[in-house]
C-alpha cells in the first residue's frame, strides 16, 4: 500500500494548533491571512481548509466579512467543559489502575519525577508540558478509544485556556501533589481512589482559574471518597494567595 502523504491543509492546521498553544495566536485575536500565507509559504486555499478544520474543533471562529478569529473561553465555557473532563479523566483513572501493567507503571516513575523537578524550580512551561505528557500515558493506559476521542476533542480546546490556572502562587505546587497522589492510588491498584482523586485534581485547576480571574473565593472540590487530606483551595479575596498543599499526597 503506498503511503499517502498528509494533505498541505492538514500541515497547515497542525502549524496553526501549535501557534494557538504558544500563544503567537492569542485567544480573541483576529488571524491575518494575508500575512500567515507570506509566512507560511502557501496559497490561502490550504490556509482557509485548515481554519475550518480549527474551526470544527472550537480553537477559532469564522465570522461573516469579519474574518477568523481564536476562540477565548468564556467563564460559562470552563464551567461547561472542566466538570465533563474530570468525570472523563477520572474513568480514565480508573481503567488505567485496573489494565496497567507494572511495567506501564514503572514508566510513569521518570515523568513524575521531572514533574516535580519542575515543580520546585517554578518552571510553569516545561511542568505544563510534563502534566499533559502524564494526562495522556493515563489516558492511553485506560485503553477505551472511544473515552479517548472524546477527551481528545476537549483537550484541544482547553488548550485555549493553556496553563495559567499555574500562575497561581502555590498551584504548581498542590497540582504536583494532586499528581502524586493519583499515581499512588494507580499502584495501589485502587481504582476508585484513583478516579476520585483525579476528578478533584481538574475541579481544582477549574477553582484556580475563578481565582486568578477574581470570580469566586470559594474553596476547591473534596471527594470524600479520595482522601481526607486532599489539598483545597483557601478561602481568600485577595490573587496573592498561597495554596496548601497536601500534607499526605502528590499528584
Amino acid at each position: 500500500m503506498r503511503i499517502v502523504r498528509q494533505a498541505l491543509y492538514q500541515e497547515v492546521a497542525d502549524r496553526l494548533r501549535q501557534m494557538i498553544d504558544a500563544q503567537e495566536l492569542a485567544p480573541g485575536a483576529w488571524i491575518d491571512e494575508l500575512r500567515l500565507v507570506e509566512v507560511m509559504g502557501i496559497s490561502r486555499t490550504p490556509l482557509r481548509e485548515a481554519l475550518k478544520v480549527l474551526a470544527s474543533e472550537g480553537l477559532v471562529r469564522l465570522e461573516p466579512r469579519r474574518g477568523c478569529f481564536v476562540n477565548a473561553l468564556t467563564e460559562r465555557d470552563l464551567d461547561d467543559i472542566f466538570p465533563l473532563m474530570a468525570l472523563l479523566e477520572g474513568r480514565c483513572a480508573f481503567e488505567a489502575a485496573t489494565r496497567a501493567t507494572d511495567a506501564d507503571l514503572q514508566a510513569l516513575e521518570a515523568p513524575h519525577a521531572k514533574l516535580c523537578r519542575h515543580a520546585e524550580a517554578g518552571e510553569i512551561d516545561a511542568y505544563y508540558e510534563t502534566n499533559y505528557e502524564i494526562h495522556e500515558t493515563i489516558q492511553r493506559l485506560a485503553g477505551n478509544v472511544w473515552l479517548s476521542g472524546v477527551i481528545d476533542d476537549l483537550r484541544k480546546v482547553l488548550r485555549l485556556s493553556r496553563h495559567k490556572s499555574l500562575m497561581l502562587p502555590g498551584r504548581m505546587a498542590q497540582s504536583c501533589a494532586e499528581h502524586l497522589a493519583v499515581f499512588a492510588a494507580l499502584k495501589e491498584r485502587d481504582p476508585v481512589r484513583a478516579e476520585a482523586l483525579m476528578k478533584t485534581h481538574l475541579l481544582n485547576q477549574r477553582v484556580a482559574l475563578r481565582v486568578l480571574d477574581g470570580e469566586t473565593e470559594g474553596a476547591a472540590a473534596t471527594d470524600s471518597t479520595a482522601h481526607p487530606s486532599a489539598p483545597v483551595l483557601p478561602h481568600s479575596r485577595k490573587r496573592r494567595l498561597t495554596l496548601a498543599a497536601s500534607t499526605t499526597s502528590d499528584e
